[in-house]
């Protein structure tokens, strides 16, 4: 192929209130965290962060609505089962993270402006992650921008949960698919990282090379998912290059598209194939995938238009062949359907 004890109950109508405001307040303001037992341990994880970790304040995203709902849920049980009264909640204790993939919550806030950034160790208490997801309770050290683990969903979750933290801020975060009550992550400390501008060109070059070489071994091994997101990671690093870029991007985009089909999105995979086209306009394999996408769009002009531009280069693509087989029958029966109620309508 070319190519993760707190107050008695009576104040929750008010809290559950305060929750529902617009969550778009700045969660940088400053307040101390509370101590977590234990020292964290020197035994080191790796993970990858997105070169550009800035944060985003929106409304809720499509989709997050059943997370907030969670959230509050889990709140109100908290607040009947401890003994000191909490802090009263803002609408800036919500943030949504800008994908719509979770909401995080602010148990405490943390201080000072800086955030995790590429290269920043960091210091994490984790705890009811979900069994499958690998990451064990209690303290563990990440390496933003580094190891295979952010391959999986729940890391690359993480990932962006942390990217959002200050120094010593505890929050609370529902995971897709995940029933249960939210998972807890605590950011303790963290070392100075950098940001993806910071790097020199040989340098991201260099990290796009190793995601585009993991995420060609993913796909192999069926984890269509992980190969997305590693040349995803590459594809941003390599954007940031000046003009005129690499020409690693081509590859990268084709080999995207190849994800993209495989999870059900043609809209993207047409999309990436069209990066690839505006480069090189005869790159068979975009033309082929760019065809497939269109087809599955239902654009049966386009998608024959691009498999006959396959065809005309190399005649016996069997895989181009019987996908123009297909489109032809889909066409037949589309133009079957039009006349058969162009005679009810006139008949």
């Amino acid at each position: 192929m070319e190519m993760p004890p707190i107050g008695p109950a009576e104040d929750t109508t008010q809290l559950q209130q305060q929750w529902e405001k617009n969550p778009q307040e700045n969660l940088d303001s400053p307040v101390r965290i509370r101590q977590q037992p234990g020292d964290p341990p020197t035994e080191t994880l790796e993970l990858r962060v997105s070169p550009d970790p800035d944060s985003q304040f929106i409304e809720n995203p499509p989709g997050t609505e059943k997370l907030t709902a969670g959230l509050q849920g889990d709140s109100d049980k908290s607040h009947g089962a401890s003994s000191e009264m909490p802090e009263p909640l803002q609408a800036s204790d919500l943030w949504y993270c800008p994908d719509g993939s979770f909401v995080k919550k602010i148990i405490v806030r943390g201080h000072g402006l800086d955030k995790p950034k590429l290269g920043s160790r960091c210091q994490v208490l984790a705890f009811g992650f979900p069994f499958e997801s690998g990451l064990p309770d209690g303290w563990t050290e990440l390496t933003m921008g580094l190891g295979p683990w952010r391959e999986e969903t729940w890391g690359e979750l993480i990932e962006k949960c942390l990217e959002s933290m200050c120094q010593e801020e505890e929050a609370e975060l529902q995971l897709p698919g995940h029933s249960g009550p939210p998972a807890r992550l605590s950011l303790a400390s963290f070392t100075q990282g950098r940001d993806s501008w910071e790097l020199e060109a040989s340098e991201k070059e260099a990290l796009a090379r190793e995601e585009r070489t993991r995420g060609t071994e993913l796909f192999r091994a069926g984890n269509t998912e992980g190969a997305a997101r590693c040349y995803g990671r590459a594809l941003r690093l390599l954007l940031t290059l000046p003009p005129p870029g690499s020409p690693d991007r081509t590859v990268l985009h084709a080999n995207l598209a190849a994800c993209q089909l495989l999870l059900g999105q043609p809209q993207l995979a047409a999309q990436s194939c069209d990066r690839v086209l505006e480069q090189e306009p005869g790159h068979l394999k975009a033309l082929y995938r760019r065809g497939v996408a269109q087809a599955a769009l239902g654009n049966l002009e386009k998608a024959t238009a691009d498999l006959r531009k396959v065809l005309a280069v190399d005649s016996k693509n069997r895989a181009a062949q019987e996908e123009l087989r297909k489109v032809i029958i889909q066409g037949k029966k589309q133009d079957a359907r039009l006349a058969k109620g162009l005679r009810k309508m006139f008949g």
